[in-house]
């Protein structure tokens, strides 16, 4: 179930792996996607398990990603999987999530929730504070600095001396790219400028993430940050393309 799972003082985190849950294949097993228009009830199930591992009978709060750099205050609703709002439903009957890529909260109790398959999930704490985040960083978000609006919010909150854990995601040998892609990239953000393994151009987008924690006074720590392609433990979009789910960080102060 967890490609890592550790703690800080009161903080508690992990990282999912893909095994422990009840998706068949090619999905199988621990696949937390959560698309919009798509089948909910193994997502449901894995979210469910997850939880009752992780965090038995607390809320979670997490988001419609959408490759971009806004950051909410999570405000979940009741029961063990709501979404990060106040208990308002889509069309659908599902919790409405918002849409966002980094979600922060000083709530003791609240596990934030988000989700990856190659883009960098990041997890962030001050445990002494009480404070912490997760933020959902793909190429986009690594050029629109998601990461350092996270920090901000969490700094907002009251958050001083914090901590990050970079999560598993696709590495910039596996990551190729157009060079006009490259370039647009690299020029906002130069630590991402990177090389294949076959020689071609590429995008580090955890060397992007790692450069921005570090511009922003973060602690940074790598434990978990495999590359997602080459791991086949993890899911990756790079190498199974639709037929990838999602793996999961999830963070929280104990109450």
């Amino acid at each position: 179930m967890y490609h890592l799972r550790t703690s800080l003082g009161p903080v508690e985190l992990a990282f999912t792996d893909r095994h422990g849950g009840v998706s068949g294949a090619p999905f199988d097993s621990l696949n937390l996607a959560f698309h919009e228009d798509g089948e909910r009830a193994a997502t449901r199930r894995n979210l469910a398990l997850l939880l009752d591992d992780f965090a038995p009978g607390l809320p979670v709060a997490d988001l419609s990603q959408v490759h971009g750099n806004h950051v909410v205050v999570a405000d979940p609703a009741p029961g063990p999987t709501s979404g990060a709002t106040s208990g308002a439903t889509s069309g659908v009957g599902v919790p409405a999530r918002p849409s966002a890529d980094g979600i922060v909260t000083d709530r003791p109790g609240v596990v934030l929730l988000v989700r990856a398959a190659d883009c960098v999930p990041v997890l962030l704490a001050d445990p002494a504070a009480g404070v912490v985040g997760a933020a959902h960083a793909g190429r986009p978000g690594v050029a629109a600095g998601v990461v350092p609006r996270t920090v901000a919010a969490m700094r907002d909150l009251g958050a001083r001396e914090l901590t990050a854990w970079v999560g598993p995601h696709v590495c910039g040998a596996c990551y190729e790219v157009p060079a006009a892609l490259q370039d647009e990239v690299a020029a906002l953000v130069p630590e991402t400028r990177a090389t294949t393994s076959w020689g071609t151009p590429a995008l580090d987008i955890g060397a992007g993430v790692r450069a921005q924690l570090a511009a922003a006074g973060v602690t940074v720590v790598d434990d978990a940050a495999a590359c997602t392609r080459e791991t086949p433990d993890l899911y990756s979009y790079r190498r199974d393309g639709a037929g990838s789910g999602r793996l999961a960080g999830v963070i929280r102060v104990r109450s």
